[in-house]
């Protein structure tokens, strides 16, 4: 045993254990590695394709790393695509990555301000930081008699009118060019007054000279005059420009129709920049100032809320979460849970600073903190505009909930859709077994029926049914339906097969009242829940309901319908082509002599077109159809009979 021991304790023995030791901890340590890089591509797969901006966490929780895009998901994927050349400090950022956060903003211009925002707030440890304060250009009507319009990088409560800001400095520039061009506005730094004006202290520049500015310097023009080019400046820069934009349009054709396209360009400019200026930010605002903005969105018994924190009129916080309803719950108590939730989150980190206004979809239940605070329903203006990117991000964090859950627990997915369905259509039991029929003809031609069948809220397509309408002359779909309906489910009843919990007619009240006759006269009515839906609003129909059913677009419920009715039209769609293009070419093959119906099937089956047929050699076609039909077919097509 000694022996053992010490040979066990050797130099040798040493190194196996310690290569066990190690090979174990190596084994553990990249079983983490990978369960934290498996959330992380998790999390790509349910990344929406929209603008927005997207933040990096450490293990810690700390942002790393923020960045605008265009489109999400293919702008984060490529940080960990493999084939991506990256510079060392890019690779050791993406080791580093534990989490990703997001937020859906409505075009690429939010997403540069965003970012621009969300940068001088976190301060992030691989991003460009502006050390002195940089921000995006502003459009500035100063407070002054005689008031210029100038670019600034300034926002002060001076009495001036400020716009914007412009994602692009370019954008602004552009666009004072623009007014210029149109108005004659002073462009000097001249203090102008009514005395210094009278007493004639001042003389005509250039700008007069050539025609751009009116030279209110020497009275050339009148205050109120002058004020009246300003207030269609201000017109413009607020975006209500639409007469100026059909004048630019008009204009641009008419020159573009004369072929004089350098003038027909400079209209087209014109007209660009100012329905790009009509892209206003909801990103920064000046007329906005200290506010909170919460929105929550429902599925089933989860709730999705976003919350938004504008700070100096500027977007500087965005958190989405999701919110478990153990029982039951009123929209308000929910709302009022997910607020409360939000500022007890922000406590944690010393930031729960309560703003003047908080902004709602609807009242919550109760006031929502310790003091008051002006609660705010909106309406209109860019308070509405807030709560609609407030509504696309709960969405969006609903969407990732949903795609995550699909992947990682495809059975509790169907489960919660399924039940979300049960509930929306007052069903007694979940539609574990859906099926859905859809008629298809052209002018009357070659009617055909197509049966789908979902189970657990999948395709099952071993059990899809082709039907070639049978008793019904003309195109008549209400008649064609009672007919594939009674077919179907005379045969399963016949058969002992178990019948569907849920049927969907892809049609309006005449193709479901028609299913429904087939069904009460099968005795099936109390077996089978039946329901259609109308391409033209998505609307339910329920047999005896006076009104359609319209349930929520966003909804698992809908889009589980929907792609039933899609399938199915898809599904009928190709058997009918088929069907279509086969009766076409057994009609054209009928009109050669010496080609009987057993080798015009034949044909068929091998080639399925003509062209195909007149490809074919002569020897392969006396294979198919014998030496005296192949001789036939290829002296009607006066093809060359080569042995």
């Amino acid at each position: 045993m000694s022996e053992i021991l010490t040979k066990f304790v050797s130099d040798s023995g040493f190194m196996v254990l310690y290569k066990m030791v190690f090979l174990l901890l190596y084994n553990k340590y990249s079983e983490i590695l990978q369960y934290s890089r498996m959330e992380v591509s998790d999390k790509l797969k349910m990344l929406p394709h929209s603008p927005g901006v997207y933040r990096f966490k450490d293990s810690q929780g700390t942002v790393i790393y923020v960045g605008k895009a265009k489109d999400l998901k293919n702008r984060v994927s490529q940080y960990f695509h493999t084939g991506t050349a990256k510079n060392r400090k890019t690779t050791v950022m993406v080791s580093k990555i534990a989490d990703i956060e997001h937020t859906v903003v409505l075009s690429e211009e939010d997403a540069f301000l965003l970012e621009n925002n969300l940068i001088k707030e976190y301060q992030p440890k691989y991003n460009i930081l502006l050390k002195d304060g940089k921000t995006y250009p502003w459009i500035c009507l100063k407070n002054e008699p005689f008031p210029r319009v100038v670019i600034t990088r300034q926002f002060k409560r001076d009495g001036s009118m400020y716009f914007g800001p412009y994602s692009s400095s370019a954008h602004a520039h552009s666009l004072i060019e623009l007014i210029h061009s149109l108005y004659k506005l002073r462009s000097c730094k001249l203090s102008l007054s009514s005395e210094s004006i009278s007493q004639g202290k001042f003389k005509v520049c250039l700008n007069y000279h050539i025609s751009k500015c009116s030279a209110p310097c020497v009275g050339y023009i009148s205050q109120q005059e002058y004020k009246e080019q300003i207030a269609s400046v201000t017109e413009i820069l607020k975006g209500n420009s639409s007469a100026l934009i059909k004048e630019f349009d008009s204009k641009m054709r008419i020159y573009a129709g004369r072929l004089e396209f350098e003038k027909a360009q400079l209209y087209k400019e014109k007209k660009d920049l100012l329905e790009k200026h009509y892209a206003k930010s909801t990103i920064v605002s000046t007329t906005l100032s200290d506010l909170d903005v919460f929105y929550v969105v429902f599925d089933g018994e989860d709730a999705f809320g976003s919350f938004l924190r504008v700070n100096n009129g500027s977007i500087v916080k965005s958190v989405s979460m999701e919110i478990k309803c153990k029982i039951e719950e009123l929209p308000s108590v929910v709302l009022s849970r997910f607020i409360s939730g939000v500022y007890d989150k922000l406590s944690e980190y010393g930031t729960e600073v309560l703003p003047q206004e908080i902004l709602v979809p609807f009242p919550p239940d109760g006031p929502v903190s310790g003091r008051a605070v002006k609660i705010t329903i909106p309406t209109k203006g860019e308070r509405l505009s807030l709560m609609e990117l407030a509504r696309k991000n709960a969405a969006a964090m609903k969407f990732e909930k949903l795609k995550h859950e699909e992947i990682v627990s495809p059975v509790e997915h169907a489960n919660r859709v399924m039940e979300n369905l049960k509930n929306e259509l007052s069903m007694e039991r979940l539609p574990y077994h859906i099926e859905c029929f859809d008629n298809s003809n052209i002018q009357g031609t070659n009617p055909v029926a197509s049966c789908v069948v979902f189970k657990n809220g999948a395709p099952s397509k071993k059990d899809y049914r082709h039907f070639n309408i049978k008793t019904v002359i003309g195109a008549n779909d209400f008649a064609s339906m009672k007919e594939v309906v009674n077919r179907r489910y005379s045969r399963l009843l016949a058969e002992g097969e178990s019948l569907p919990d849920l049927v969907v007619i892809d049609g309006g009240k005449g193709q479901v009242s028609s299913a429904y006759e087939a069904l009460m006269e099968l005795g099936l009515l109390d077996r089978i829940k039946l329901i259609g839906i109308a391409k033209r609003l998505e609307e339910i129909i329920i047999p005896g309901e006076r009104y359609p059913l319209f349930i929520d677009r966003n909804s698992t419920s809908l889009r589980l319908i929907m792609h039933l009715r899609d399938e199915a039209h898809r599904f009928g769609i190709t058997h009918h082509r088929n069907r279509r293009s086969a009766s076409q070419l057994q009609s054209e093959l009928d009109t050669i002599p010496g080609v009987g119906a057993v080798s015009r099937e034949k044909l068929i089956a091998k080639y399925k077109t003509i062209s195909k047929m007149k490809k074919a050699p002569f020897r392969e076609m006396v294979n198919v159809i014998g030496r005296k039909s192949a001789k036939a077919l290829f002296l009607f097509w006066g093809l060359d009979i080569a042995e």
